[in-house]
């Protein structure tokens, strides 16, 4: 399989799968990504219903609107192997795996994919995967997961689970360090890095919201999960680069290319030195903005 480049994820929507008054809106909320769950908010009597909701769903949100889909799974492995047999179809954009246990898990649901996308004539590869770690154990093989297949394209750490696995409160004291450990693990394997460095639970003040959002950028993170649709733009703004910020790169990388022109590695501007990693980091922010910009087209 060759990795395909990264998707703009900023805002992925949790819609449950089974409820026509949410997924009748999803396509208007502006989410870059529908992600229709068959995990925690079906309940478990209806997991063989929601299943033959998938199939029409993708269908409708695909035809009404910009957004990626994707489908978030169940564990156990039972339940996890029916999921995919309703999610492995056109127009899926990737599969959450929820509760990953280690590389191996990761790669038996691969194999598992492999072997369906064939069956049904899809491209080998095409279904990305993003990882939920929700346990300190699976934290503790992070780089090892991030590596474990070149479907997976995003990591992202289950802030409430993790807490209650450690006997913890879901603040953002308490999930720093682990949403940082996450974070490096997927970085250093080339995997887009989700989430935020507080819960998503917590959505009565969206201003406080916001800058939880823009911190987290700061630290990384270039996306994250919404449970309600007034999370949203929230997301999309606080994960893109600001006017201001798209700017000042500009004037970066215009500068270094006169600079260059002139034999100078480094050069100074507004009263900062400017060398090689700030410039690297105006070049990519020029890029990601250039992706949303693209997407938005």
């Amino acid at each position: 399989m060759t990795a395909a480049p990264h998707p703009i994820w900023r805002s992925g929507l949790f819609v449950p799968v089974n409820v026509e008054r949410f997924l009748a809106k999803a396509s208007t909320r502006g989410a870059d990504a529908i992600q229709l769950d068959l995990e925690d908010s079906i309940a478990p009597g209806d997991k063989a219903d929601a299943r033959r909701c998938v199939e029409g769903a993708v269908a409708r949100i695909r035809a009404e609107g910009r957004s990626d889909v994707l489908v978030r799974i169940n564990q156990p492995l039972e339940e996890a192997v029916r999921d995919l047999e309703a999610a492995v179809i056109p127009g899926v954009a990737a599969i959450m795996v929820t509760k990953v246990e280690g590389p191996d898990h990761l790669r038996l649901l691969d194999e598992l994919v492999s072997r369906l996308e064939q069956k049904r004539g899809l491209p080998e590869g095409g279904i990305r995967f993003t990882a939920l770690i929700e346990a300190p154990g699976p934290l503790a093989q992070a780089h090892a997961i991030a590596r474990a297949t070149p479907r997976l394209v995003g990591m992202s750490l289950g802030a409430e689970d993790y807490a209650t696995a450690i006997g913890g409160e879901p603040t953002e004291d308490v999930l720093l360090l682990p949403k940082q450990q996450m974070l490096q693990a997927a970085t250093a394997a080339g995997v887009m890095p989700l989430g935020t460095i507080s819960t998503v639970a917590d959505y009565s003040d969206i201003d406080a919201y916001l800058r939880i959002v823009r911190r987290s950028a700061s630290f990384g993170f270039v996306g994250a999960s919404a449970i309600h649709p007034a999370q949203v733009p929230a997301l999309n703004a606080g994960f893109s680069p600001s006017p201001e910020a798209v700017a000042k790169a500009e004037r970066i990388v215009a500068a270094d290319r006169e600079a260059a022109a002139e034999g100078r590695g480094s050069f100074a501007l507004d009263g900062k030195m400017i060398d090689i990693p700030i410039v690297q980091r105006a070049q990519a922010l020029l890029q990601r903005a250039r992706a949303i910009a693209a997407r938005a087209g």
